[in-house]
């Protein structure tokens, strides 16, 4: 009888098919397995008895010898070697024992033409190869009944071709002996000794007489080890499963936390909507009693202060101030004091008439008296041919009654003096307020023509507050940012609709263009710019920084001037902040300084100031500024006061600017802040300074003798308002002027200041 077996290339996969595992019944097999372990040891020796002999014997030589060779050369194979042994089995011979026999299973394995695997000893030359003896299982022997000599062993018929030594599983793959690989055979039954490092696998045709089949695996793992590996595993397990139950458990805390705060934000977004709510209600409510009380403050001014008045000239309306009774009351007050000093002044000469001669020489006095005698006798005799009679002479005072009387008038004179002093103040503060009304005037009016007066809402952020001011094209709104609660200024750009579309892409490039600029600028002494949106295709907003004061232009027309100190705080606010827009990359010319774009935050000159406006600035970026300066190419914008010079050239070339624009526009604020009025082309406007090139011909800067200024205020104007730019400061030297450095930097205690460390030009 012989067994063959298929094996793959490589020694790869060993497939042995007995012929007691041809006729299997595989349904049976797990459970005959499950039964066969629950058994003692004795258990499967007393079921042979009851088989044939020549199958008895062929089944304890197949046993004896698996294990005889098992104990003399290799190691025995723990549970996971058991259980790659069994998967094993299961892919090769995973049948049973009861119905073929071995001639019916050489046959078939001839018949499918393998390559025999296994061959009998008598086709051997010799046994050497083995290199070992089989010792006699005695307990065997004795309980089976049997004293005869053994013939050839089961483990002789089986000449493995992977290998060459007697298991038959030192020529498998590694893989295939792998404790690994040997976890996927749940019909497996393990035979352990812990004793030994060697253990016994079979199948459970070794516990049923009906279908056994048994492998031996070998294998480096103890029972011991396999026991504290399965342990290890084991608390392994019972530690992730703990791990993922705390996770679990965790993770249904956090799901239950993120729930509850999902609730509680809701809850707070809800409450936050009611308090921003509530709060578009009150500021609505304030802005709204704010306007009714302007509105009736300003209608109390119009009898007070004056109001507009349409007056019809040919086929056009124009609009005509009229006073109020404020400013008819002082005016008749200042006729009255002038009528009152006429008399006075005719009162005066007639005293002068009736003043007495002067005691010192007695001539005069005769004369004067013998004068009248003569008079009277002439008229008493008729020999007077003047027929009319004559005013006599007035009576002559004596010298106390003449002083005293001219003593009395020039008193008259002093009070009525200071009387009109009080009315011309009385009158000046009348004007600053006049200045208010008519600006509040004007403010109401557009508000009420304005679209955006009833407090709407932009971009679903912005609540619309009252009109601030009113521009050319544009409207500016004082404004609540309900997301950032503060207050801002909101400027809403309005094109006009019946603009060619060209034209509504140029405005709108150029406001992003001051968008741009702006937006990047971060100074304490620049207004800030906090968004840019679009409402409609005709309609942006741009959204700035909030001051509560007027700018410097209204502080000037209400005050006229200022104090030198506090001018000169205000020009080193504005050089600070020029020196900050040249020192970023790429540097910024403002182009557009003058007092209407400086904002008094305070509304006083002894605050903070803040510039704003970059409408015309320029970015001297290096494709458009060289080292001369950068074309102008808006030639003709701007405000004409507060230019330089090279501004107005006209040439085929347009002319080169640079930061000395602004240092220019800096000496005229200084300028116009000491004196109360512009160093060049005061009362004239734009259009005359341009046709008569006031600008251009403004080579020298003229100090007025009143108010006093400082010397060193009068140099530094100088060096601001130089003629040719080469000559000019720039806005680095500025900074650094000796004029504007602190008062602990002054040389003596007596207000002189050293000269600068450049070069200054002789005046």
């Amino acid at each position: 009888m012989s067994v063959q077996s298929n094996s793959g290339s490589g020694g790869g996969s060993l497939e042995a098919t007995p012929s007691w595992s041809q006729l299997s019944s595989s349904p049976t097999i797990s459970q005959q397995h499950i039964t066969a372990t629950a058994k003692s040891k004795e258990g499967p020796m007393e079921e042979l008895h009851s088989l044939d002999p020549r199958r008895q014997e062929l089944l304890e030589a197949r046993f004896m010898g698996a294990v005889s060779g098992n104990t003399g050369g290799s190691t025995g194979s723990t549970s996971g070697g058991a259980k790659g042994l069994a998967n094993e089995c299961s892919n090769h011979s995973y049948g049973s024992l009861g119905s073929s026999s071995d001639k019916e299973s050489e046959n078939s394995d001839l018949k499918r033409g393998s390559s025999p695997a296994y061959s009998t000893p008598e086709k051997k030359h010799s046994e050497s190869s083995r290199g070992r003896k089989r010792k006699a299982d005695t307990q065997s022997e004795s309980s089976q009944g049997k004293t005869s000599t053994r013939g050839p062993k089961i483990s002789d018929y089986f000449d493995f071709q992977g290998g060459n030594g007697s298991s038959p599983v030192r020529g498998l793959p590694p893989a295939l002996r792998s404790p690994q690989n040997s976890h996927s055979a749940p019909g497996s039954i393990i035979r352990q000794n812990s004793s030994s490092p060697t253990s016994l696998c079979f199948g459970e045709h070794l516990m049923n007489p009906k279908a056994s089949s048994s492998k031996c695996v070998q294998t480096e793992l103890t029972g011991l080890k396999l026991a504290a590996l399965e342990s290890n595993k084991s608390l392994d397990l019972e530690k992730k499963e703990g791990r993922i139950d705390d996770l679990l458990r965790a993770n249904c805390d956090l799901r239950r936390q993120i729930d509850e705060q999902q609730k509680l934000l809701e809850k707070y977004k809800e409450r936050l909507n009611k308090c921003i709510t509530m709060s578009k209600k009150l500021l609505i409510e304030k802005s709204t009693q704010e306007k009714q009380s302007c509105r009736e403050k300003s209608m109390q001014d119009r009898l007070r202060l004056g109001h507009f008045t349409t007056v019809r000239h040919g086929a056009s309306y124009t609009e005509q101030w009229t006073d109020g009774y404020a400013f008819q009351n002082l005016v008749k007050q200042q006729e009255s004091i002038n009528q009152q000093r006429e008399d006075i002044e005719r009162q005066r000469k007639l005293l002068a008439k009736r003043k007495p001669p002067n005691p010192s020489s007695p001539s005069l006095s005769v004369a004067s008296t013998s004068e009248p005698k003569q008079r009277k006798t002439k008229v008493v005799n008729g020999n007077d041919p003047d027929p009319f009679l004559k005013p006599s002479l007035p009576q002559l005072l004596t010298l106390a009654e003449y002083h005293e009387q001219e003593e009395i008038f020039k008193l008259r004179l002093g009070h009525l003096k200071k009387e009109e002093a009080e009315i011309q103040a009385e009158l000046e503060r009348l004007e600053r307020v006049r200045n208010l009304h008519i600006r509040e005037l004007k403010r109401i009016n557009n508000e009420d023509s304005s679209s955006f007066k009833d407090h709407p809402t932009l971009n679903e952020r912005y609540l619309l507050l009252h009109l601030l001011g009113r521009g050319g094209f544009s409207e500016v709104y004082k404004a609540f940012d309900l997301f950032e609660q503060r207050y801002a200024a909101v400027k809403i750009h309005q094109l006009n609709k019946n603009w060619r579309e060209e034209k509504k892409e140029n405005y709108h490039k150029h406001a992003c263009r001051e968008y741009r600029i702006h937006k990047q600028l971060d100074h304490p002494r620049i207004v800030k710019l906090y968004d840019y949106f679009s409402l409609d295709t005709d309609t942006f907003c741009t959204v700035l920084e909030f001051c509560e004061g007027n700018d410097l232009d209204f502080y000037l027309k209400q005050n006229k001037l200022m104090s030198e100190k506090e001018a000169r705080s205000i020009v080193m606010q504005i050089v600070n902040a020029l020196r900050y827009l040249n020192e970023i990359k790429p540097p910024i010319i403002h182009y557009d300084l003058k007092p209407g774009n400086i904002l008094l935050v305070d509304g006083t000159a002894c605050g903070e100031i803040k510039i704003t406006d970059f409408g015309l600035s320029k970015i001297m970026d290096d494709d458009n500024y060289g080292v001369d300066g950068m074309d102008l190419t808006s030639q003709g914008a701007g405000t004409y006061w507060y230019l330089p010079p090279e501004c107005f050239v006209v040439g085929k070339e347009p002319p080169k600017i640079s930061n000395k624009v602004d240092v220019w526009s800096v000496g005229v604020i200084f300028f116009q802040c000491l004196y109360g009025r512009k160093p060049f082309g005061h009362n004239q406007s734009q259009q005359d300074i341009l046709q008569e090139n006031t600008i251009l011909k403004a080579t020298e800067v003229q100090f007025p003798a009143k108010p006093q200024a400082s010397t060193e205020a009068k140099a530094f104007i100088r060096r601001c308002l130089a003629y040719r730019k080469e000559d000019r400061f720039d806005v680095h030297q500025l900074g650094s002027d000796a004029y504007l450095l602190p008062h602990m930097r002054r040389s003596n205690s007596s207000g002189s200041l050293q000269p600068a460390t450049s070069s200054l030009p002789s005046y």
